[in-house]
């Protein structure tokens, strides 16, 4: 799967750095109490919540090839509506034309 532009920059300016960060990742992915599926569709409402749209479309296709829905990622984008406003809506093009791509 094809991450962002600014992922691919920050891999090829800083590859130490970002071998630390996937290192740190791959922790807390480890930790996690939460079955693969869950946590990818907790993180695109995070990336949704806080506007980092560029990471969408990875975590989209990871969510899809882990099972998860078109409804579940609509929802997973707007369940931030309530504590964030009409933030949210922003990334659901982004994350729709994901799903909807392959």
């Amino acid at each position: 799967m094809k991450v962002s532009k600014s992922f691919e920059a920050f891999s090829k300016e800083a590859p130490k750095v970002q071998g630390a960060w996937m290192e740190f990742v791959q922790t807390l992915d480890k930790a996690s109490a939460l079955d693969k599926k869950t946590e990818e569709l907790v993180y695109i409402a995070v990336l949704a919540a806080v506007r980092l749209e560029g990471g969408l479309p990875f975590h989209v296709k990871m969510a899809k090839s882990l099972g998860a829905t078109r409804e579940e990622i609509i929802s997973a984008v707007l369940v931030g509506l309530p504590a964030t406003g009409n933030i949210v809506i922003q990334a659901l093009p982004i994350a729709v034309a994901a799903f909807d791509e392959g």
